[in-house]
């Protein structure tokens, strides 16, 4: 790295780092509404932005959401595929497809990611 890069990259003490960002026009207009709303300047608004958005933690990952969320999406999917179902099969027959139906074929069980993973 050369000195004039060590340079920019480099904060005084006591200084705060001052860094440049690109933002749509949609955006800034977003933050500059924000901004007005609460008598703040573009800079400090979007600081606060960004610290409202630290706070608030990292958003869940979709693995993570999923697995939340699996016993909701299973029951919609078992009363969805019972309204669909003929209502002459014996209750044994119903059940069967639909458990072959939400647990899929086994060739694609180690790619499902609301299913536990198991050692082999």
């Amino acid at each position: 790295m050369s000195d004039i890069e060590k340079k920019r990259h480099t904060v005084r003490a006591g200084r705060d780092a001052v860094s440049a960002v690109q933002l749509s026009q949609s955006l800034t207009a977003a933050i500059d509404a924000w901004a007005e709303a609460r008598h703040l300047n573009r800079s400090d608004a979007i600081r606060r932005l960004i610290e409202l958005g630290l706070k608030a933690g990292p958003a869940p990952t979709t693995h993570r959401m999923v697995q939340q969320h699996s016993g909701e999406i299973e029951d919609e999917a078992i009363s969805r595929i019972r309204a669909m179902l003929d209502p002459s099969l014996s209750a044994e027959e119903r059940e069967r497809r639909i458990r072959r139906l939400i647990e899929g074929p086994p060739e694609f069980s180690d790619q499902r990611i609301d299913l536990p993973k198991h050692e082999k």
